[in-house]
């Protein structure tokens, strides 16, 4: 019987984990700049994390894994990073230390959704979250960091756009007047849109299926809603904005997939080949009340991810290379079965020495090992063959130029790190 992977999930094979490795270390490189610390939360968490009153989007309502463990307690694999983060933040007291916590994450997720390319069920995202502070600077850092980061990789045409749902006051007034915008035109919604204008009509702008709708199309903005003190927010966020010189356009029927977000939301874009207008590479936006909602006290946050697959996409869509493959620094060809217990100690001296290197384990010939070794773009070779051993010696030959120095068997080491740099 031939078992297959779960539909929607993939393998990172041996020669394509280096790419993921080299977009991590970019993430970790460019937080780190920007003094934001690793945070690790489980991939299950109770299910009222995500399944709260007031959070009725897609996500949370359609696609999220939902079991019962042998105690009976209602689990569920996370559909996004914030949610978890924040019960950490709550649970561990996070918020008695410091006056904001600066947060990074890495991890997959898990959606039930109909895969497609870029979008899988199990999926990669990391996410940058700033927990316990209501401030326009802070939300402009966080914009910053994002572009700036695809900036990082290599990607051209970085646009931000974004726009503001305002304080709990506009967002009320704006989903009033939507709901007073939608209701005559019910019927011409699909089903679920039906049923959003009872439970939050800003999910009806977010629809695929009716966004094309010559009512969604006409649909109020939030801007035309906003009080002063949301207004004056905002203008705050783009003066900085402006400041640093970030390419922006305001989206004024942004409003982003999670219904925790208020006042600011954004996307960020690249220019990517053949990506069309699919081409955003992460989001997100400030949340008010999710801190609250989990138990801790009433501070806001300000957070985005990327979806790690989209990522590496955009990147071989535009033919950029974060780091070649790993390629080995020295391979141990044996030529005599007497002299493998040899090889093994030069091995480990090679590898002690901080030289990436290996040897054949398959009791193969020397045709076939030296096949392998070039196969895995060996830089140099060490032959071992009784002859030489005799004399205290092994062959050593450089890969590229095919010349072959023989060298004391206590000097290998030092030769080849002189060689390759190391």
């Amino acid at each position: 019987m031939s078992i297959n992977r779960v539909k929607g999930t993939y393998d990172v094979l041996p020669n394509e984990s280096y790419k993921w490795q080299a977009l991590e270390d970019i993430i970790r490189q460019t937080l780190t700049l920007y003094n934001y610390k690793e945070m690790r939360t489980p991939m299950m968490e109770y299910s009222e994390v995500f399944h709260r009153q007031t959070e009725l989007s897609d996500m949370v309502m359609k696609e999220t894994y939902d079991f019962f463990d042998r105690g009976d307690r209602k689990l569920t694999l996370r559909p996004e990073g914030t949610a978890g983060v924040i019960r950490s933040y709550v649970e561990n007291k996070l918020y008695t230390s410091q006056e904001l916590e600066k947060i990074f994450y890495i991890g997959p997720n898990f959606r039930y959704e109909r895969p497609q390319k870029g979008r899988y069920r199990q999926f990669y995202q990391f996410g940058v979250e700033a927990i316990g502070s209501v401030n326009p600077e802070l939300d402009s850092e966080l914009i910053i960091l994002a572009y700036d980061f695809i900036r990082r990789l290599g990607l051209k045409g970085v646009k931000v756009k974004i726009n503001t749902l305002g304080d709990d006051a506009s967002r009320k007034a704006y989903q009033e007047a939507l709901e007073h915008h939608f209701r005559p035109h019910v019927h011409e919604l699909c089903k679920d849109c039906q049923e959003r204008i009872d439970r939050n009509p800003l999910r009806i702008l977010d629809c695929k299926i009716d966004q094309n709708q010559k009512v969604v199309k006409e649909a109020p903005v939030p801007l035309d809603h906003l009080n002063e003190t949301s207004k004056a927010y905002f203008d705050e966020v783009l003066k900085n904005l402006n400041a640093v010189g970030i390419s922006y356009e305001i989206a004024p029927k942004l409003v982003r997939g999670l219904d925790y977000y208020s006042h600011t939301v954004f996307e960020i874009e690249a220019d990517i080949e053949g990506f069309g207008a699919q081409n955003v590479l992460g989001g997100g936006g400030r949340y008010q009340s999710l801190v609250k909602e989990l138990g801790g006290p009433d501070l806001g946050g300000i957070g985005f991810a990327c979806g790690m697959e989209r990522l590496l996409l955009a990147l071989e869509a535009e033919h950029i290379e974060l780091k070649s493959e790993e390629v080995l620094d020295a391979y141990i060809l044996v030529l005599d079965d007497a002299l493998k217990i040899t090889a093994s100690k030069i091995l480990y001296d090679l590898r002690h020495q901080g030289l990436q290197s290996d040897m054949n384990y398959s009791n193969k010939s020397f045709k076939s090992q030296l096949k392998h070794a070039l196969k895995m773009n060996a830089k140099y070779l060490v032959i071992l063959g009784q002859d030489e051993f005799k004399k205290g010696l092994v062959g050593i030959k450089d890969t590229k130029t095919e010349i072959q120095e023989n060298v004391p068997i206590t000097k290998i080491s030092e030769y080849i790190r002189e060689k390759v740099g190391k």
